[in-house]
């Protein structure tokens, strides 16, 4: 038997789902750098967000090995409080780490098991950005209950939040008091990637937006800002269409759009699909309104493509790095002045663009030290 500490991962999805975007990077990414030190079990379902059908070729309801870690696809049927507690007990996890904020099944059940006294080991919460008031704003109401029910049961003070900027922090501390257990710590990015340059012609520019259709990333605020530049421009939206009404308002506003601007909807990317598409193209943009970490906005960078983003995430002071731009939302004007300026840059202009917003990615993963505050986390 392994002497090595157990980590018991429960999350709403994983690989080879994508739909749900970056918390699943979050979690491949952990598990590939911590397989090494930590015996790793992954408690998860057995289909996409929103999918109706389970993964093809992947059995359910039964623990099978996947790139070095232990994972549990669990069927809707299987998901109920007594199999998840016979599942955590047979594993005798050191440390449950749980990668949601509302998720009845893989948040709910564990923290009311932990604070029943079934769960021995450490529990350790990441909200994953479900705490920013921008993410509040939906379903407030029973959001508002939840964390009344938290605080109510005192489970707040049996677990450590794992917050993964400053941001983070502060509303974990306004939610649940300056009392609250935090440790701050980035996510794991991808492995850095090989820079691969892509030639730019002067008025012409062919931007990539990737995440959710849904409000919070705010696609709908790049479309008016695309109104008024001028150039031949290539809009490529990758991305699942999770809120068909905002998709609605957005198809308007593109119908509307000049004719020198070509939007193109590319619905359902598998992940390792989605680096190509970044090469692809020469600008990423997301306007975000709140990343608690940004993986797309990361995996750009590591390609050596700029990146037009709002000040709402972790990435912050790009230009002077030459990476690219992070602005206040509060300025469309601002946006729509880079868009202009990356549209007529010259090719000689844009590569020195790329090459800083590679070595961007590249200090950030040299410099983080990351692997090490982890095991400090778990242990």
């Amino acid at each position: 038997m392994s002497l090595r500490s157990r980590i018991m991962l429960f999350t709403d999805w994983y690989e080879p789902g994508f739909k749900a975007g970056g918390p699943i990077r979050s979690c491949v990414n952990f598990a590939t750098q911590m397989k090494e030190d930590y015996d790793i079990y992954i408690f998860t379902s057995d289909r996409d967000l929103d999918d109706k059908q389970s993964y093809a070729q992947i059995e359910s309801n039964q623990w099978i090995e996947r790139g070095g870690v232990e994972v549990f696809y669990a069927s809707p049927g299987s998901l109920n409080w007594e199999s998840i507690l016979v599942h955590i007990q047979q594993v005798k996890p050191d440390y449950l780490y749980l990668n949601s904020m509302y998720s009845r099944y893989f948040t709910i059940y564990p923290l009311l098991m932990k604070r029943m006294g079934m769960i021995k080991g450490q529990v350790i919460l990441a909200p994953r950005g479900m705490l920013k008031s921008t993410a509040i704003q939906y379903k407030t109401g029973k959001k508002k209950i939840f964390f009344q029910l938290l605080r109510l049961l005192n489970i707040h003070r049996k677990i450590i939040f794992h917050a993964t900027d400053s941001t983070e922090a502060d509303d974990i501390k306004k939610l649940f008091g300056n009392g609250s257990r935090i440790k701050q710590i980035s996510n794991f990015p991808p492995h850095q990637k090989i820079l691969q340059p892509i030639s730019k012609n002067t008025g012409d520019i062919r931007m990539a937006f990737a995440g959710r259709v849904h409000p919070i990333k705010n696609l709908l605020f790049l479309l008016h800002c695309l109104q008024t530049v001028c150039g031949k421009i290539t809009l490529t939206i990758i991305a699942p269409v999770e809120d068909e009404a905002y998709w609605r308002e957005c198809s308007s506003v593109i119908q509307k759009l000049p004719e020198t601007v070509n939007v193109v909807l590319c619905e359902d990317v598998p992940h390792h699909e989605i680096e190509q598409l970044i090469y692809e193209h020469h600008l990423f943009v997301l306007p975000t309104l709140g990343e608690n970490f940004g993986h797309a906005i990361f995996e750009a960078l590591s390609a050596g493509r700029p990146v037009l983003i709002s000040d709402q995430t972790p990435w912050r002071n790009l230009q002077q790095s030459h990476a690219g731009w992070d602005l206040p939302l509060s300025n469309p004007a601002a946006f729509v002045k880079v868009l202009q300026q990356v549209a007529d840059m010259d090719d000689e202009t844009f590569q020195q663009w790329s090459a800083g917003a590679w070595q961007y990615a590249k200090n950030f993963s040299e410099s983080s030290k990351l692997k090490e505050k982890y095991k400090k986390l778990f242990s």
